[in-house]
C-alpha cells in the first residue's frame, strides 16, 4: 500500500488555491509515459496556443473557435472582444429586468416561469446548470426544456407547465434557425399559447445567429428580445455564451463566477507542464486507456446528485468531438471514445458489478464533491457518521475495488458544487479533448456525421411525403407501392407503418410477414 500511496502523491495534480484536484495513482501507465508522449504533448499545447490565438481550427469550415474566449474576451481577437463583453452584460441586464417586472408577461406580472427550447448543446448545458446549480423551490423562475421532437414529450412539458403558460417565458436557442426539432418545439409552444389566447412573441426570446431564419420570425413577431450566436461557437461548447448565460442569469444562477471558474482552469491548464496540467492529463489518461485509438469507454461518476446530467453532458461533449472518421491528413482512423455514466452511489446498485467483474472495457472518472453537506446540522444515520461519511466511503469503496480487480480510475475532486466550480469543471473536460483531439490528429470542431443524420431524416420526410400522397382506397403492400413510387420497400414500409399509427385514415391490413401487409386510405 505504501507504494500506491507513493504513487498517488508523485502523481496527483493539485491546484491548492481552487481546491480542485485529479488522481490518476489508479491509472496503470508506466513510468516513461509521460516521457515517451512529450513531442505529441508538446504539439498539443502549441496546437491549443494557436487555436486561442485566433487559428483556422476547424479546417473543414473554415472557422476559428473560440469558446475559450467567452471567459477571457482579452484572449479573443481585437474586433470580437467588446461583443463578448456585450453579450454578458446583457444576459443579466435582461435577467434583471424580468426578475423586478420590467419585462412583463402579456397579461401582466412577472415571469414565473421559463421553457427552453434546444436540442443537443443548446439543451445540454443549460440542463446541466440548472439541475446542478438551482434550487427549484427559491429560484426566481421554475425552469422546463424542450429538447426533443417528441409531441408526447412536449406535451408533458405543457401539461406540468399548466395555466402558468400566462406567466412562462420561452427561449429559444438555434444558431440557424433552421433545426427541425428546435423550430418543432417553437411551433409547438406557439400553438399551446395560442390555444390559451395568449401572443407568443410577447412571451418569447431568441438566441440565434445573425440574419438566420429564427431572427427573421422573432423581428416579424416582436419577440421580447433577441440574443447573437456567434458562427466561432459550437453547440457542445457554447454553455459560456449566451446560450447558456441567458438561462443561467434568469435562475439567478451567478454568471461571473460560472465564467470566472472557467477562466481560471484555462489559465492553470495553458502551458503548465503536463505533470502539472490537469486537462492535459486526463486527455493523457484517455490516450493511454485506449491506446491511442478509443478502445476502452469512458465511465462518469460523479457522487452529487446534482451532478447526474455530467455524464450526459460530456457524452455528447467528447463523442460528438471524437467520434470522426479521418484523422487532419485524411487518413481513415475512426477515432472516438464512448462515455456513458450516471451516479454514485446509485451505480453501485446498478452497474458497477459489471465494471468490477466483467469485462474490462473501460476506465472510470470518479468525481468527489468534497463539501457533501447541505445544512449545518448534518443527521447522523449511525452513531457518529452521516450520510455524508457514507456517500465518501462508497466512492473510495468503488476507486479500490475497481483498482483491485485490475480496472482503471481516476478521480477529479472538488471542494464544493458551486457556479466557479462547474465552470471549472467543465473548462477541465473542454481543454482534455482539445488536447486529446491534437494527440490523435483529428478535427474536434466539426460534426460531419450529426450532418449526415439530419440529411438522411430529411430524405425520408420526402419519402414520406411521397406515400402519403401516393395511397388510395386501394390496399397494397410496400412492395407495390414502392414500385409504383420508385422508392426502396423498406422505406415504403416505415412510412406506411408511421402513417398508420399516427393518422387514423390510413389502415393496415397485416399479412403473414411485412411483405404481405396491405395498405389504404
Amino acid at each position: 500500500m505504501a507504494s500506491l500511496f507513493q504513487r498517488y502523491c508523485q502523481h496527483l495534480v493539485r491546484y491548492e488555491d481552487m481546491g480542485i484536484s485529479l488522481d490518476v495513482s489508479r491509472m496503470n501507465f508506466g513510468d516513461d509515459f509521460l516521457t515517451s508522449m512529450q513531442a505529441k504533448t508538446d504539439k498539443a499545447l502549441k496546437d491549443m496556443k494557436a487555436l486561442e490565438g485566433g487559428a483556422i481550427a476547424n479546417p473543414d469550415e473554415k472557422r476559428m473557435v473560440g469558446h475559450y474566449w467567452l471567459r477571457n474576451p482579452e484572449l479573443a481577437p481585437a474586433e470580437l472582444r467588446d461583443g463578448i463583453r456585450k453579450d454578458i452584460q446583457d444576459s443579466k441586464e435582461f435577467a434583471e429586468r424580468v426578475h423586478d417586472g420590467r419585462v412583463k408577461a402579456e397579461r401582466g406580472g412577472k415571469f414565473t416561469r421559463i421553457l427552453v427550447i434546444g436540442i443537443g448543446g443548446s439543451a445540454l448545458g443549460p440542463q446541466l446548470v440548472a439541475d446542478a446549480l438551482v434550487d427549484p423551490w427559491t429560484a426566481p423562475v421554475r425552469t422546463h426544456f424542450f429538447d426533443n421532437t417528441d409531441p408526447n414529450g412536449m406535451q408533458r412539458v405543457l401539461s406540468e407547465v399548466g395555466d402558468d403558460l400566462a406567466s412562462t417565458l420561452t427561449i429559444v436557442i438555434s444558431k440557424s434557425g433552421g433545426t427541425a426539432e428546435t423550430r418543432n418545439g417553437m411551433l409547438e409552444a406557439k400553438a399551446a399559447y395560442e390555444k390559451r389566447g395568449l401572443d407568443f412573441g410577447k412571451h418569447a426570446v431568441a438566441v440565434t445567429g445573425v440574419d438566420s431564419k429564427l431572427e427573421g420570425t422573432a423581428r416579424k413577431e416582436g419577440w421580447l428580445h433577441i440574443f447573437p450566436m456567434t458562427d466561432w461557437v459550437g453547440g457542445r461548447t457554447s454553455v459560456m455564451s449566451t446560450v447558456g448565460l441567458v438561462p443561467a442569469a434568469l435562475q439567478r444562477v451567478d454568471i461571473d463566477r460560472f465564467l470566472a471558474g472557467a477562466a481560471a482552469m484555462d489559465e492553470l491548464t495553458r502551458s503548465l507542464p503536463p505533470a502539472q496540467n490537469l486537462s492535459m492529463m486526463l486527455a493523457l489518461m484517455w490516450y493511454h486507456a485506449g491506446g491511442g485509438k478509443g478502445a476502452k469507454d469512458m465511465v462518469i461518476l460523479p457522487y452529487k446528485d446534482r451532478l447526474v446530467l455530467l455524464s450526459k453532458y460530456l457524452q455528447q461533449l467528447v463523442m460528438e468531438s471524437l467520434g470522426k472518421t479521418l484523422d487532419l491528413d485524411g487518413n481513415v482512423v475512426h477515432q472516438g471514445i464512448a462515455v456513458y455514466g450516471n451516479k454514485g452511489s446509485t451505480d453501485q446498485h446498478a452497474y458497477v458489478q459489471q465494471l468490477r467483474d466483467g469485462v474490462n472495457n473501460f476506465f472510470a472518472t470518479l468525481v468527489e464533491v468534497r463539501d457533501a453537506q447541505d445544512g449545518d446540522h448534518p443527521v447522523q444515520v449511525e452513531s457518529g457518521v452521516t450520510s455524508a461519511d457514507y456517500l465518501q466511503g462508497f466512492l473510495r469503496g468503488t476507486r479500490r475495488a475497481l483498482f483491485e480487480n485490475g480496472r482503471e480510475n481516476m478521480t477529479l475532486s472538488i471542494p464544493k458544487l458551486d457556479a466557479f466550480n462547474l465552470g471549472a469543471v467543465i473548462a477541465a473536460f473542454e481543454r482534455a479533448v482539445g488536447f486529446y483531439a491534437s494527440l490523435v490528429n483529428i478535427n474536434a470542431y466539426h460534426q460531419p456525421g450529426v450532418e449526415a443524420g439530419k440529411k438522411a431524416a430529411g430524405e425520408f420526410l420526402k419519402v414520406l411525403a411521397s406515400v402519403k400522397a401516393g395511397l388510395n382506397s386501394t390496399s397494397r403492400t410496400a412492395g407495390e407501392i414502392g414500385t409504383a413510387l420508385s422508392i426502396d420497400p423498406e422505406d415504403a414500409l416505415h412510412s406506411l407503418m408511421h402513417l398508420a399509427a399516427n393518422d387514423s385514415a390510413v389502415k393496415r391490413f397485416a399479412g403473414s410477414s411485412p411483405a404481405e401487409d396491405r395498405f389504404s386510405l
